[in-house]
């Protein structure tokens, strides 16, 4: 429980914690998101390339990446497509893309983002700080604003959204922005973290985000989600995967590990809701 001891522990908190809120903000408009994982790797090409070697073309490449995933949004709702087949086949879109940019792992960081990744604040590790900053702001997005209670009513009844008067269309293609502005902020921060990048860096952040998701109180019921819940269902399975890494379980078992871990949690969850109900 070490200043140390905790930063080991949750290094790698803050890209997950990201990832999380950008699936949450797609799983709040009722749909979900296959293409998050495939999406940080390529941000993570773009930052550890584009982005080191010439800053304004690697913002104007991410801007577009982000107003791609908002068009993904607006086409998704107009022409009522299934998110989980769309998404699925961008995610072999961001991927192909990804290895078109860094063929072999390699690039590097930007030093100001270094830097930024691995400050070392008083009293609480950067990551912790990070997730609890994170935690407020996506808290305050969802719950506390006008836009975010409209995204959640999208997920609820998109028809009584659509009879006040409001575009839905606009509305998801707004959430889709959002989250891919988290996925962005996600690849960015481990290449921070990671020093370098790869093509396939991220594959498990598809995963991991909607367990996340799930694991923090959302349910795949649209507009049923909690931002403070889907971070520490973040740093829930960041400290999972930790204390296996510390047990020395091989790596192939990691996986499997985890979700068993969180099956138990949800049947937990699903026991203590019967019992209230009863």
């Amino acid at each position: 429980m070490s200043y140390t001891g905790l930063n080991l522990l949750f290094n790698l908190a803050v890209p997950i914690a990201l990832a999380t809120i950008a699936q949450m903000l797609v799983i709040m408009v009722d749909d979900i998101d296959l293409s998050i994982g495939t999406f940080v790797s390529f941000c993570a090409c773009v930052t550890a390339t584009v982005l080191h070697d010439s800053p304004l073309l690697g913002v104007l490449v991410l801007g577009a990446a982000v107003a791609v995933y908002a068009a993904l949004g607006a086409l998704i709702e107009a022409r009522k497509l299934p998110a989980i087949v769309v998404t699925l086949g961008m995610s072999f879109v961001w991927a192909g893309l990804a290895v078109l940019m860094l063929p072999a792992p390699g690039g590097a960081t930007p030093d100001w983002l270094r830097t930024l990744m691995t400050v070392k604040p008083p009293l609480l590790p950067m990551a912790i700080l990070a997730c609890v900053l994170l935690a407020v702001v996506s808290h305050l997005l969802v719950t506390r604003s006008a836009l975010g209670t409209r995204l959640r009513a999208v997920g609820g009844n998109a028809r009584s959204v659509a009879r006040a008067g409001w575009s839905v269309v606009r509305l998801k293609a707004v959430a889709y922005g959002l989250a891919g502005v988290f996925g962005v902020l996600s690849g960015m921060a481990l290449v921070g973290l990671a020093t370098s990048a790869d093509a396939n860096i991220a594959l498990r952040y598809t995963l991991l985000s909607i367990a996340g998701v799930i694991l923090g109180g959302g349910e795949f019921t649209g507009g049923r989600v909690s931002p403070v819940g889907a971070v520490i269902g973040a740093l829930t399975l960041t400290l999972a995967a930790s204390f296996l890494s510390f047990l020395r379980l091989s790596p192939d078992w990691q996986i499997g590990a985890q979700g068993a871990i969180l099956v138990l949690v949800l049947a937990a969850r699903l026991l203590v809701r019967r019992r209230a109900v009863a």
